[in-house]
């Protein structure tokens, strides 16, 4: 196995068990809604330490439901996921062309019989 493939490996196996521990381990058993959102966490906070605390602004948009605002949410990690994974693959693309062109650029020396080096600095 390659060290790429170790790399991965123990990555992927770090992800499932920073998802299973604490399911396995039965953290937040004691609250109403265990995995409640940040959100969720601070009015929560807010509403105890000031009952009479008002808002500063409402949001622009309220979901109807819970479900829409989850499937928007879903929606804003695949489209940065894609933006991501479009950035890395771009990346990746133009560093291998640019080899691509470099072997091409040894090989038309070779052929024409240009010693390495002897270019004036081209590599």
């Amino acid at each position: 196995m390659s060290r790429n493939a170790r790399i991965n490996t123990l990555l992927l196996l770090l992800v499932a068990a920073l998802a299973v521990i604490p399911l396995a381990l039965g953290l937040g058993d004691h609250k109403e809604e265990p995995f409640a959102g940040a959100d969720g966490e601070a009015e929560t906070a807010i509403t105890e330490i000031d009952p009479d605390y008002e808002p500063w602004f409402s949001p622009l948009y309220e979901p109807p439901s819970g479900e829409i605002e989850s499937a928007l949410f879903a929606l804003q990690a695949a489209l940065g996921a894609g933006v991501l994974a479009y950035y890395f693959g771009l990346r990746r693309g133009r560093r291998q062309g640019e080899a691509r062109a470099r072997e091409r650029a040894v090989e038309q020396d070779a052929d024409a019989g240009v010693r390495p080096g002897a270019d004036g600095g081209r590599d």
